[in-house]
């Protein structure tokens, strides 16, 4: 984050390509949050929604649906 969220997110795409790290769900999670702090609402509700299906606590699960329903363009 220290050169911004564009930065942030190339290294998180590179790390998305990780067969060991595609059913983790915080991955989509911080994918999200980067694409928010972009203004790209519609990949980051999407993101949001993928993190949500893949996590299997419920807690967790009904943050990430709130903060895709937050995702207005």
């Amino acid at each position: 984050m220290r050169d911004g969220p564009a930065a942030a997110l190339s290294i998180v795409d590179q790390l998305n390509t990780r067969p060991t790290l595609q059913r983790y769900h915080l991955l989509p999670a911080v994918r999200a949050d980067l694409l928010a702090k972009l203004d790209r609402t519609e990949e980051a509700r999407a993101e949001y929604q993928r993190a949500a299906a893949l996590t299997a606590n419920e807690g967790e699960r009904r943050t990430l649906l709130r903060r895709a329903a937050a995702c207005t363009s």
